[in-house]
């Protein structure tokens, strides 16, 4: 009984009859770009939750190296500082 209820509904989706409805350009365009405007947000979420360790493991990496340049560089003016 209800698998008949199932192709009856499906039948009378799927194949209607004389649609007595006019749907313009303007509200084509509009599901075009709500579509879009959905499917965007979805990539630029996983976009963000992907580079944002990637951001933060290079910000540490750029900082450890000017830490470890500026380090170097100061033992290099101490020591020139005792020489004269």
């Amino acid at each position: 009984m209800k698998s008949k209820s199932v192709v009856i509904a499906a039948g009378i989706l799927f194949f209607p009859g004389i649609a007595q409805a006019y749907i313009g350009p303007g509200m084509g365009a509009g599901v075009v770009a709500a579509v879009f405007g959905i499917v965007g947000s979805i990539f630029i979420g996983i976009f963000a939750v992907v580079f944002y360790p990637i951001k933060r493991a290079l910000r540490r990496k750029r900082v450890a190296a000017e830490a470890k340049e500026t380090g170097s560089e100061a033992n290099k003016s101490a020591s020139e500082l005792d020489d004269g």
